[in-house]
């Protein structure tokens, strides 16, 4: 099973855009796909029409139920979206309370790696959308995962984010003792805009190694597929933007990372 997570500590770059893109298209691809959203403001449900605050259980309650976790209790903070073959395990906005009432509690770093765990013969292919802000979610979403997908848009304040999350990782890597793979992402790239190819060249100054050498370009078909509540690759496959992610996904795919074991 595979184990992604789209992770910048800088709001508004398309992390949920990239979730939604990327499971939709590996279920183009006949996988079975978990989406799990650690963001207590719930982007991810809402794009895909499922209003988190309405269900009875959620990630919220995974972490609550951390010590009686088995695979069919795990699967009850799971709901079926309007895509088969495409599940998510939903954020309510009572994530936003766990750092202040159990983050001091040992092992709650580990809790979403132990529950994937648990389920790992149900899917191929989990991707982690976070929020954007360091924390005992975050902490959980980069534990459990394989590789790191970093999207950043493509402007000057973006690249500060950036900087942040590699800062980041690098800080969680040597505590951990483990160097976390990352692939960097240009999102929202417009080429009638020198803002754009600057803050494109800059990435490519200063992350050439870690960043993929293309970029995700702006297209309203992104806004169309989340207001029908549909993955991007569902709604508009031969747009444009579906078939950046395409690439981006197969260039994943080749390079298949995996955490590295320093000592």
């Amino acid at each position: 099973m595979k184990i992604w997570t789209i992770a910048n500590q800088k709001g508004g770059v398309g992390k949920t855009t990239t979730v939604a893109s990327l499971a939709g298209s590996f279920v183009k691809r006949g996988q079975r796909v978990l989406m799990v959203d650690t963001d207590p403001h719930a982007s991810l449900g809402y794009y895909l029409g499922i209003d988190s605050e309405q269900l009875p259980s959620s990630l919220y309650n995974l972490f609550l139920a951390n010590k009686t976790l088995t695979a069919d209790t795990v699967q009850m903070h799971i709901v079926p979206t309007n895509v088969e073959g495409l599940d998510l395990m939903p954020a309510t906005m009572a994530l936003a309370t766990l750092d202040r009432s159990l983050g001091h509690q040992e092992g709650m770093g580990l809790i979403l790696k132990k529950a994937l765990q648990l389920i790992e013969d149900r899917y191929d292919v989990v991707l982690i959308d976070c929020p954007p802000v360091l924390g005992v979610l975050m902490v959980n979403a980069l534990a459990a995962s394989e590789h790191i997908i970093v999207p950043v848009q493509t402007e000057f304040l973006a690249l500060k984010g950036l900087d942040r999350m590699v800062k980041t990782m690098l800080l969680m890597g040597r505590s951990k003792k483990v160097s976390y793979s990352y692939t960097i992402v240009p999102t929202m790239f417009d080429k009638r805009t020198r803002a754009a190819s600057a803050a494109l060249l800059q990435l490519t100054q200063d992350y050439n190694e870690e960043l993929w050498q293309d970029v995700i370009p702006v297209d309203t078909k992104f806004r169309d597929a989340s207001l029908s509540h549909l993955p991007a690759s569902h709604y508009a496959p031969s747009s444009r933007g579906v078939k950046a992610y395409n690439r981006l996904l197969e260039y994943l795919i080749a390079k298949e990372p995996s955490h590295v074991k320093l000592g």
